[in-house]
């Protein structure tokens, strides 16, 4: 049965009776909730680092489904330039065409952790072909348009199971209300506790509009790349 088909056939319930009645609700709700997991949701909670980190970065959310490229985090580098910025930011080569091994022993070295906001979707379904459609954009606007029942990553707990951490960056920015909600505990720590917040400029391709003004309004200093102008943006948001 699909989530399409699930109201559908459930009025079949009334031919039912007793227990057969209440296990049929029950394997109809089971296929009703299918969540979106988080690709990399074991590594969300940091438990799998074996380094103490100074620099936790936050992204938003990585699904498992559908097909997603990605073998890492901000790993579908066609339309993400983090990998690019990031060690350029610390005066190395770009890592945009390295491997998973490479850009974990990158942040190894630098004492960078990664994770996200959201662990899972829970009121997405997997049979859905709108759903697919949804998350297969990849698009934050549109998560947060078409679903409503998300698991949050605790990034306040991770903050306390990690004092070494001193500096918090977020890759996009919280001028809706819903970022700013999810964030706001967040900031709230940080402030409390002595630790450098920051929201970065998106690394991705959304960042061309802002790009694009930059280069309008300085015609004498104009960047061509987009990945050089969140470099630029980064750097004056960075803790060093």
């Amino acid at each position: 049965m699909s989530c399409l088909n699930a109201k559908r056939n459930s009025t079949h319930l009334t031919s039912l009776t007793g227990n057969c009645l209440i296990f049929r609700f029950e394997k109809i709700q089971s296929r009703l909730h299918m969540p979106c997991n988080h690709k990399f949701r074991n590594y969300l909670d940091l438990e799998r680092i074996d380094f103490e980190p100074n620099t936790l970065i936050v992204g938003t959310f990585n699904p498992e489904w559908p097909a997603n490229s990605a073998e890492w985090f901000y790993g579908r580098t066609a339309g993400n330039y983090f990998w690019d910025v990031l060690p350029r930011l610390y005066g190395g080569q770009s890592l945009i065409n390295a491997t998973p091994v490479e850009w974990k022993q990158f942040c190894h070295d630098k004492k960078i952790a990664l994770t996200d906001l959201i662990s899972s979707v829970d009121d997405a379904c997997a049979d859905n072909p709108e759903h697919n459609k949804i998350l297969g954009g990849f698009s934050d606007k549109a998560l947060v348009y078409n679903f409503d029942d998300f698991v949050y990553v605790d990034i306040v707990r991770i903050l306390r199971n990690h004092p070494s951490i001193k500096n918090v960056y977020l890759t996009r920015g919280i001028t809706e209300a819903f970022w700013r909600h999810v964030w706001n505990p967040v900031n709230q720590y940080c402030s409390r506790n002595d630790i450098r917040e920051r929201k970065l400029l998106t690394p991705t391709a959304d960042a061309s509009y802002l790009h694009g003004a930059h280069n309008k309004e300085h015609p004498v200093d104009v960047m061509p790349l987009l990945e050089d102008y969140i470099l630029m943006r980064w750097k004056q948001d960075w803790h060093f």
